[in-house]
């Protein structure tokens, strides 16, 4: 998805930004904000709570983007729809007024198609992660999950596709709905015994990525 229209926006305003360390958290699910937020620099990590407590992961966001939904264009006030956490050592973010936000919006007609065309990009991925998630057993959805690590921060080097990116088993189990880590283990193995992953200096690495894409249902 082209970002430049966002991109052209902020820069032509003169938005505060504000800048968050490792770690800390940009929004909470279900607390009330009235601003909307549009990642400058760093990689954000946006997750849901279910009832019983359990984290899922929705994506890694590392690019111009907005991090938060924008819902109807009248109230001041709106609950944050999921977490948002800085998973680079730090990420800065243009923090907009909504309202005045949804003004800019209607005033433009290039933002109107932006957003637009964000949201039919977002819930395609969300429809294409479901289907991942139902349709390939645990397996499919580890494999499914280290092929998405791999566009996001795969380096084609000598010894494989580097997953250039710390991410841990007790991350990836909570992008694939699985209970534990040690599962995710389990399987990481047997990824290994099959040839298609190793781990060098704590780094994931793809040393097949044929027989990655045999464990997923596209």
């Amino acid at each position: 998805m082209d970002n430049r229209v966002l991109r052209n926006y902020v820069e032509e305003n003169d938005f505060p930004v504000i800048k968050k360390g490792y770690h800390k958290y940009l929004t909470y699910e279900g607390l009330e904000d009235c601003y909307t937020y549009i990642l400058k620099e760093g990689i954000v990590k946006a997750s849901v709570i279910s009832n019983d407590g359990r984290e899922f992961n929705l994506r890694y966001i590392q690019e111009s983007e907005i991090v938060s939904i924008l819902k109807d264009e009248y109230s001041q006030f709106i609950d944050a729809p999921y977490n948002i956490r800085i998973e680079s050592d730090s990420a800065e973010f243009y923090r907009i007024n909504r309202v005045q936000f949804w003004k800019d919006i209607n005033d433009s007609p290039e933002l109107q198609h932006y957003v637009k065309e964000f949201y039919r990009h977002r819930l395609l991925y969300m429809m294409k992660k479901m289907q991942q998630m139902l349709m390939n057993g645990k397996i499919g959805a580890v494999c499914s999950q280290i092929y998405e690590l791999y566009d996001f921060f795969g380096v084609e080097t000598e010894d494989g596709i580097v997953i250039d990116f710390p991410v841990t088993n007790e991350e990836i189990a909570k992008f694939c709905g699985i209970s534990s880590a040690s599962s995710v283990s389990r399987i990481l193995r047997q990824l290994k015994q099959e040839n298609v992953i190793k781990v060098t200096k704590n780094q994931l690495v793809i040393t097949n990525l044929s027989l990655l894409e045999e464990h997923i249902i596209f």
